[in-house]
């Protein structure tokens, strides 16, 4: 497995590629939805290849002067429960850290709570806010 630092557009293109597999198709969210401002020049994308295929990802935007937010974390369907959105989180952070933010807040879906507990994430209040067509809570970790 090859993990990229999407910094071009041709990298990025395979960060939407999997998430037209993992979102559009399977969760039936539009194009509209999926895609936005954050997925523009100068926010970050992680991408894990396998055999040059990308197969998993995430991005990150800042959101604060020390705060980023870290979401759009998807593996296509035939590679989940590998350890692969461990792989592309941890990444992301690791990028993050080494430019100088210090918080990662996330809007997790609730049924994937415990896998970001497991990451260290704490959450951050009781509210259920809706991302999408997900019911999500607010998490946060300190890098």
């Amino acid at each position: 497995m090859e993990v990229i630092r999407a910094t071009e557009e041709w990298q990025r293109a395979g960060a939407y590629s999997v998430r037209i597999q993992g979102m559009n198709r399977q969760h039936k969210i539009s194009l509209r939805e999926e895609f936005d401002e954050h997925d523009a020049d100068g926010n970050f994308h992680i991408v894990l290849l396998d055999d040059g295929y990308p197969v998993a990802t995430c991005r990150f935007y800042e959101i604060g002067q020390s705060t980023v937010s870290l979401g759009r974390v998807v593996v296509i369907p035939e590679y989940r429960k590998r350890g692969l959105g461990a792989r592309v989180i941890s990444e992301a952070e690791s990028w993050a850290k080494e430019l100088g933010y210090l918080v990662v807040e996330i809007d997790s879906r609730i049924e994937v709570k415990e896998f970001y507990l497991k990451m260290g994430y704490i959450q951050t209040g009781s509210e259920v806010i809706m991302s999408g067509i997900f019911d999500c809570i607010k998490m946060k970790k300190n890098l």
